[in-house]
């Protein structure tokens, strides 16, 4: 007897295909530093979704057609926790922007898989940076293709309007306001810098005879 639509079983969407997030400790820093820049460009605009090594299945029932970039942004779609991106439950807007960091690991094949699953399922901006060889590669769509960047140093993302540049073998991204993108670690030194600064000026204020609380 045929199984009722009801009891057949839920399709399940996995939450890990089951690979690490990154190969070795280079490429999970370079991971973290675009993904942490991303984040804090677009911090105040609650429709922008940055996320990392997120599973994206772009077609609702078939949950053998995955990907998970390094970095995906996804402009028109909520801030929030997902344990994979379902595009159908996302009013079916893709990421727009992709990102992959290369390890020794990965194999001509594989990435040319990723081209082809960017390229088909819509996203509009990719990048390619290897840091061992500070190889850094672009593509944008043109109508159903994505074409490649000739020039993609010193080019400026359409939808991030962040800025990209290669210096002494390291690749450096610049927000609009020129600033540069910063590392965790810069981010935890520029607080602490204020920190300071915030402290000096109430102790002199103090010494003045001024309350800061006052102010």
């Amino acid at each position: 007897m045929p199984q009722s639509p009801s009891l057949k079983s839920e399709i399940i969407y996995p939450e890990s295909d089951g690979q690490p997030m990154a190969d070795n400790t280079q490429q999970f820093n370079w991971i973290v530093y675009i993904k942490l820049g991303c984040e804090a460009l677009f911090q105040k605009d609650p429709l922008v979704f940055v996320a990392g090594d997120l599973l994206w299945y772009p077609v609702e029932g078939n949950n053998s057609i995955s990907t998970a970039p390094d970095i995906m942004v996804v402009f028109g779609r909520p801030k929030g926790d997902r344990s994979s991106y379902q595009q159908w439950q996302e009013d079916n807007i893709p990421p727009q922007v992709v990102f992959e960091v290369l390890s020794p690991s990965n194999r001509l094949v594989e990435m040319a898989k990723k081209f082809r699953f960017y390229e088909r399922y819509g996203v509009e901006e990719y990048y390619l940076y290897d840091p061992e060889k500070a190889d850094f590669s672009g593509w944008l769509r043109s109508q159903d293709f994505l074409e490649v960047i000739e020039n993609p140093l010193g080019w400026v993302s359409p939808r991030l309007q962040v800025r990209f540049e290669v210096t002494d073998g390291q690749l450096e991204i610049y927000r609009p306001d020129g600033e540069r993108f910063a590392t965790y670690l810069e981010l935890v030194q520029q607080v602490e810098q204020e920190r300071q600064r915030a402290n000096k000026l109430a102790a002199k204020l103090k010494e003045l005879g001024v309350n800061p609380e006052d102010l």
